[in-house]
């Protein structure tokens, strides 16, 4: 069974058409499952890689990534500044996940983690009555 419920999933959309929700706005990704494994696909164009981070606590999985402004440049006259950086994360939570097995790439602004299930140990308990 598949766990993966986006924090504020159900506020995504409304903030989106708001154009408040810088988070999903630069972090569109796609997760599907595929030979038994989790795949997350995540655009995060305009960051480099030593500007991510991922961290797995518990099964809840977060990336972040953060950029500082450039710097002002006193010869620029900006018509129109779009391109500002700031910090912006989103976090995913699975039930059934290997947190030491995670593997994670970035290429041409995608990254793409792998994430394996956990092997799942069937045990059955027996309760007496006393």
């Amino acid at each position: 069974m598949i766990n993966l419920i986006p924090r504020g999933f159900y506020l995504d959309d409304i903030l989106d058409d708001m154009g408040k929700n810088v988070s999903t706005q630069l972090m569109k990704c796609d997760i599907y499952e595929k030979d038994g494994l989790y795949n997350i696909e995540m655009d995060i164009p305009g960051f480099n890689k030593e500007d991510i981070k991922i961290e797995c606590n518990e099964g809840v999985l977060t990336i972040t990534a953060e950029k500082a402004d450039e710097e002002n440049d006193e010869n620029k006259k900006y018509i129109r500044k779009e391109r500002v950086y700031k910090k912006t994360s989103r976090s995913f939570s699975f039930a059934d996940i290997d947190e030491d097995a995670i593997k994670a790439e970035f290429k041409n602004g995608t990254l793409l983690l792998t994430i394996p299930k956990k092997e799942k140990i069937e045990t059955k308990k027996v309760i007496s009555i006393d």
